[in-house]
Order: structure tokens, then C-alpha cells, then sequence
């Protein structure tokens, strides 16, 4: 079984067909399906349903793809070690970013990296946190982001400790007040996030705690679409102090949350018991020396 027909695997996954697999790893797209037709016959089953509309993995295609992209990483891995033995500042930083405050956090220091080691290739996912944490686990991305507290599985680098901001609509009941209760927000409608973002796990956690359920009323992907719906009435929001600060929010109130279990605790995460490649080691000393924390 070679590497190179996982990867084909992987990129006609990743990409949704065999053309713009092809245009991103250089290659034909006959050669790309003569790697998957060869895959197939070693595997003894079909990995793609080819479909008008693209691909769709089959049961042993999924079983294959998530060994396949551990053992590609491992392959970069071992590769970027043996550049940094021949003294070559090459290789890739497979980095994954939360949508949620990384044009804050994470901008200036993706660009500080490349301008430090313009040799070592970013790829740079950006998905709500909970998609990061199972990236991370099967070796598609080598170090992600996600909230505190972290699942066992995983070594932790704390970036940020902010306090959450209520969003509230002008006429709000609790506009006026510079700090709130969390349990005081739950009697208005509520806007989420959509699902893959841990701050709402940060959220059910807290209502919880208070014997308190969330009346959803919407949910968002973005923060300014977010708070735009705040600012139009459909109900309240909570989002972290530094994202509220960024952003022109003049037509709604955002008291500081005062509940001391409400906090954005935001860090890196990657595998326990896993060493580092050396791209990445390099991106964790820099987080450290900026945004380090502890």
C-alpha cells in the first residue's frame, strides 16, 4: 500500500472530486483514479461512491481515509526531522484556528511565523472547536484550538482568559448595567452559535449548574451576524470580551458576565504522549513567547 495513493484519497476527499484533487497535487486526473483504482484492488473493496455531484466514502473508505491521514501525518512528521537534521528550516505546520477570535489571537502570529521560517508551508484550517479537536485526534492537523477545559487526550497551551460580554438590544431590561448575571440573561430569547462551537458546551454547562434551560431563538456561524440579530431584537447573546471590543457594536449593550465560571479560557491543543514536529515545536515556542500563559 503507498503513501501516495492515500494521499490521493485524501485530496479527492478533501477537495470533492477527482479534477480539483488532481490540480492540487499536480498530477492527471487519470493518474488520480488509477491510484484510487489500485488502492481499491489492495483494500479488496470500494472506498468512493462516484457520484454526479462528487464523492461519498463507503464504510471501508472511512476506515481507510482516518488511518490514511495519521499515517500521511507521520510521514511529514518523520520528513520535517530530517530536514531539521540536515539544517533545512522546511517543512508544514498543519494548524487548525476556532472561527471565533483568531483574527485577534492568531493573525499577527500566523504572519510572524512565516516572516521567522518562510520555508515551512502553513496549512491552516479554520472550524468551530469542536471539529478541531477531532481533526487533532486523527492526524489531520497537527495542533488545534478549543476552550478549557480540554478532554484528557490532549496536551494544552492556554492563549487567553477573558471574561464573556452579554449582547443585548438597546431597549433591553439590563442594557443599562455594567455587569450581569448569567442566570438573569436566561429569561430572554437566546442566539448560539451553530453546533461545533464550544462555547455552547461552555453555555449547557452553565445552565446546568443554575437548574436553567436557554430559549434558543436562533443560531449563527458568525460573530457579526450575531450581533446583528441582537441589535434587531430577536433576543441576547453572550461572546468574549476581546471579540466584542473589535467590533462596532453601537446599537447594543454588552455588560461583562461577573459569574467566575464564565470565562473564555481559549488554548492549543495536540496529542498526548505525542512529540512535536519540528514546524510545529517552532509555532508553539512562538505562542508562548507572545501569548503564552501558562
Amino acid at each position: 500500500m503507498e503513501l501516495r495513493h492515500l494521499e490521493c484519497l485524501a485530496e479527492v476527499v478533501r477537495r470533492g472530486g477527482f479534477s480539483a484533487a488532481a490540480r492540487t497535487l499536480g498530477m492527471s486526473q487519470p493518474t488520480v483514479s488509477k491510484a484510487l483504482g489500485q488502492l481499491e484492488h489492495e483494500c479488496g473493496a470500494r472506498l468512493l461512491d462516484r457520484l454526479k455531484e462528487g464523492v461519498r466514502l463507503t464504510e471501508a473508505g472511512e476506515r481507510v481515509l482516518k488511518r490514511a491521514k495519521v499515517m500521511l501525518a507521520e510521514r511529514d512528521h518523520l520528513n520535517a526531522e530530517l530536514a531539521e537534521l540536515r539544517g533545512l528550516e522546511t517543512g508544514r505546520l498543519r494548524l487548525g484556528l476556532p472561527v471565533l477570535g483568531s483574527s485577534i489571537l492568531f493573525a499577527p502570529l500566523v504572519a510572524e511565523y512565516r516572516r521567522c521560517y518562510p520555508g515551512i508551508e502553513v496549512d491552516l484550517r479554520e472550524h468551530g472547536s469542536r471539529h478541531l479537536e477531532e481533526q487533532v485526534r486523527s492526524g489531520e492537523i497537527e495542533m488545534g484550538a478549543t476552550l478549557a477545559p480540554v478532554p484528557a487526550d490532549f496536551e494544552w497551551q492556554q492563549v487567553a482568559d477573558e471574561p464573556l460580554a452579554a449582547l443585548l438590544p438597546a431597549g433591553h431590561p439590563l442594557a443599562e448595567r455594567e455587569t450581569v448575571k448569567f442566570k438573569e440573561l436566561t429569561d430572554s430569547p437566546f442566539i448560539l452559535f451553530e453546533s461545533g462551537f464550544v462555547l455552547n458546551v461552555l453555555l449547557g454547562k452553565a445552565c446546568r449548574k443554575r437548574g436553567v434551560e436557554l430559549n434558543v431563538a436562533a443560531r449563527g456561524a458568525h460573530a457579526d451576524f450575531i450581533i446583528a440579530l441582537v441589535s434587531a431584537g430577536l433576543g441576547v447573546s453572550v461572546l468574549p470580551r476581546l471579540v466584542i471590543e473589535t467590533r462596532n457594536h453601537s446599537s447594543i449593550r454588552t455588560p461583562l458576565i461577573e459569574d467566575k465560571d464564565m470565562r473564555w479560557k481559549l488554548g492549543l491543543i495536540w496529542r498526548r504522549n505525542l512529540s512535536l514536529s519540528p514546524a510545529a515545536s517552532r509555532w508553539l515556542s512562538l505562542v508562548r513567547e507572545h501569548r503564552g500563559q501558562g
